[in-house]
């Protein structure tokens, strides 16, 4: 089981840039769609184009983007329109961007759907790029928006220009609207390298070195030499050292300084770690230092834990701690607080969205908090969410004996396997947290069905399948914690037999948790199962749970025997 989120974020361009009335009104769609985060609204008079960001949940955010294809095709006349910016439709660009817990094929699919649904519902004609492309030619958007919106009678006119779906003679419901090109594209990061410098020159000569076009091969191989051209007149370029990342250099006259400005345009291939230590490493050859780094709108959170992670490998550092920690680190060694503070809620894509998210979470609470509001006479949280925060306790005590023991002096040549377990013990922690709520949740869930009305044959049907369904969910998270908890006692075990034995005690007191967690759990499945029409199902879940629990009993024994061996030494 896995508890990372799922989330889009989605940056539709509309064809309206002045009318405040009109982009409210389209932004308005957004924000009442439930799950989504609007972060920013950017319209420019000039290009009569405005810039939406907005992220939640792969769903929730696909309806709100339809919302808006939607709102935008009512209120924005194309007969009318025109800018500076290239455009085609209302909405003329709409990118479904995976942030967390979704690969970009599944973002391409996702546009696709859409495309289908904005063409079937809206009967706004749509062509599908980058990812989501069905044609190699057509992943470049240029491609797709040849000819602007001018060109439409002609395109759809053409079987090979025709959009992927929609397609049908111009007419005045396409002349209104025009027609929307929809993709997936991997997340980009705006970031600046601050230099100890003024000179966009050595900016602009740093920024060549690495970017992947690079710069044009000069006649003598000199800096003023003539650039030289292929036998077709195009310019030869000798490839930069980053692959897909786009910079320039310029002055920044509010902090009088030089910065290589950089486009990562594929974290994946490019991390961000990478770019800075790359543009380091060029910037030293030419007798610059790189001072801080600049991110100029939003990043992902994998993005600062994978920087973090990989500064403290270099240090020889274990990499199982807190994610908070590491995101410091992630901070300090690229200097991203060099210019101005920098405030992970506010320039962290899931952090945003949690911050918009009301629910209170039990892990929310303080220590003290937790213990009262399980003390109060309501009756959730209960003892399953009592078991996974033992269990939680239990995989944070064996992760604080391998950082221990990852950072015990003399042994440094063991810094990497220690830091191994701890990192499986960190993820083995949130996931049993993240259970702590699921429990509490699944009891809301039973409640709710309890609630449902009961005054019909039908309503008492549907009344009885909902908690039979709620009561199923509420016997599977626990056997949940159950297996989750199971997972501490091989990490506690390897600590209680290599780890720093000055902490063998907190080993076994992490498998004793451990222990109690998986029997806690077992009880709730028991309850829960004991209330199932389906008494098959309910057998099965209590066989696996029985079994689960002899399991941990002699793993828990035989910690014990080594906690105990090694202390009357």
């Amino acid at each position: 089981m896995t508890n990372i989120r799922r989330i889009v974020e989605c940056v539709p361009n509309f064809s309206e840039g002045r009318d405040k009335d009109v982009i409210r009104q389209i932004t308005d769609v957004i924000e009442q769609t439930e799950g989504v985060k609007l972060l920013d609204v950017d319209p420019g008079e000039a290009t009569n184009r405005t810039v939406v960001t907005f992220v939640g949940e792969p769903e929730a955010v696909v309806e709100a983007a339809f919302k808006a294809v939607k709102k935008a095709g009512e209120l924005i006349d194309m007969t009318k329109h025109h800018g500076a910016h290239p455009r085609m439709g209302a909405t003329d660009v709409l990118p479904l961007v995976p942030v967390s817990g979704i690969t970009l094929e599944e973002c391409a699919e996702l546009s696709r759907k859409l495309a289908k649904r904005i063409a079937d519902e809206l009967s706004i004609p749509c062509y599908c790029y980058e990812a989501a492309a069905f044609k190699p030619e057509r992943k470049n958007l240029a491609v797709c928006r040849a000819g602007e919106y001018e060109a439409l009678p002609e395109k759809l006119a053409c079987h090979e220009k025709a959009p992927d779906f929609g397609a049908r003679p111009f007419d005045e419901g396409v002349a209104r609207t025009g027609c929307t090109t929809v993709g997936a594209r991997d997340f980009l990061i705006a970031v600046n390298f601050n230099l100890n410098s003024t000179s966009t020159r050595r900016a602009n000569a740093i920024a060549f070195d690495v970017r992947e076009k690079g710069r044009p091969k000069r006649e003598g191989n000199s800096v003023i030499g003539k650039p030289m051209k292929d036998d077709k007149g195009k310019t030869i370029m000798i490839p930069g050292t980053l692959k897909a990342t786009k910079a320039i250099g310029w002055f920044i006259e509010e902090y009088g300084i030089a910065q290589v400005s950089m486009n990562i345009t594929d974290i994946n291939v490019t991390p961000l770690h990478v770019a800075f230590d790359e543009v380091c490493r060029c910037a030293q050859n030419r007798g610059l230092r790189v001072t801080g780094t600049e991110i100029v709108g939003l990043v992902p959170e994998r993005t600062l834990v994978e920087a973090g992670k990989y500064f403290l490998r270099k240090q020889n550092r274990s990499v199982g701690i807190p994610k908070e920690d590491i995101i410091k680190i992630a901070v300090k060694s690229m200097g991203l607080d060099d210019l101005k503070p920098f405030v992970p809620q506010e320039k962290v894509v899931e952090y945003l969205l949690d911050a918009a998210d009301s629910r209170s979470r039990l892990t929310d609470l303080t220590v003290k908090g937790f213990a009262d509001e399980t003390a109060r006479e309501s009756p959730a949280p209960g003892g399953g969410s009592v078991a996974a925060y033992m269990g939680a306790m239990g995989a944070a005590l064996g992760t604080m004996v391998a950082n221990l023991s990852a950072h015990k002096p003399g042994w440094d040549d063991r810094w990497e396997e220690f830091s191994n377990w701890a990192e499986q013990g960190m993820a083995i922690e949130q996931e049993l947290l993240h259970l702590v709520n699921e429990d509490t949740e699944a009891f809301n869930k039973i409640m709710a069905a309890f609630g449902m009305p009961k005054a019909t044959d039908d309503d008492k049907a549907r009344r009885a399948e909902a908690i039979e369904s709620a009561t199923l969910f509420a016997a599977q998270i626990p056997l949940l914690t159950m297996k989750a908890a199971m997972k501490v006692l091989p990490l506690c075990r390897a600590m209680a037999e290599t780890g720093n034995p000055n902490s063998v005690s907190d080993a076994g007191v992490g498998a004793l948790a451990a222990r109690s967690a998986v029997m806690g759990a077992a009880l709730n499945v028991k309850i829960n199962a004991a209330s199932l029409q389906d008494k098959a199902t309910a057998q099965s879940l209590i066989d696996e749970a029985e079994a689960l629990v002899k399991q941990a009993k002699a793993e828990e024994e035989a910690i014990i025997a080594i906690v105990e061996k090694t202390i009357t030494k």
